[in-house]
């Protein structure tokens, strides 16, 4: 479970507390001058800024760039729609909301900022649209949030992912996730197809195409 602190929430963003604790994430709370010796304890992914009406950027720059802060916490910030010309992303914000912003926006924002400060691309790591793969840990994400995948689910969305617009048909993933002395039928691959797609797409992400009466692709909008 990733931390998010909210940093000098007034009544207007304590709201967004609800929203990202139903969305999974544990949050607390703290005052400018207390975020480091709090992100010390509760080591968050994503600080989100309170920056409505403020001033004191200079305060911020400095506890961002801390030698103190821990490595690869991003950093958000929530203003409203008249400080968008003089927002200074110098300060080190990743990224913003406008206030009064949507539950699901401020939730997919807290996943993206996650989501791009997960590490650094390598061969072990597959990153297509939205989608991440962690090949060595055998974890995935959609959009910064982590996916439950049985390893069949795994492997097959591996493969699929790694030949992204090639169509495959049934008896063909049978052999290459599952292996040519496997004696299941092509509904095993049905039923896969369906429980990955159950779990990764939604009405924002959408990845595997049936090819009708041939198979299956990845394939991104």
């Amino acid at each position: 479970m990733h931390n998010i602190l909210l940093v000098d929430a007034t009544e207007e963003i304590r709201p967004m507390a609800a929203g990202l604790e139903e969305a999974g994430f544990a949050v607390a709370h703290a005052e400018l001058d207390g975020v480091l010796a709090e992100a010390r304890t509760e080591t968050p992914a994503v600080l989100v800024f309170n920056m409505l009406g403020r001033s004191d950027a200079p305060a911020i720059r400095n506890l961002l760039r801390s030698a103190d802060m821990p490595h690869g916490v991003a950093a958000i910030a929530v203003i409203r729609s008249d400080q968008l010309g003089t927002l200074d992303f110098s300060i080190g914000f990743d990224d913003f909301v406008v206030y009064p912003a949507l539950t699901e926006e401020v939730t997919a924002r807290v996943r993206r900022a996650i989501w791009l400060k997960s590490g650094v691309e390598s061969d072990n790591t597959l990153r297509t649209g939205d989608l991440h793969i962690d090949l060595s840990n055998y974890k995935a994400y959609v959009g910064g949030r982590p996916i439950d995948l049985t390893y069949k689910e795994f492997e097959l969305l591996r493969f699929l992912a790694t030949n992204q617009d090639k169509v495959f048909t049934r008896e063909a993933l049978l052999n290459r996730v599952w292996g040519y002395d496997f004696y299941g039928g092509a509904r095993t691959v049905d039923v896969h197809i369906r429980r990955l797609r159950s779990k990764i797409e939604d009405r924002t992400h959408t990845f595997i195409e049936t090819v009708r009466n041939v198979g299956y692709r990845f394939h991104l909008e």
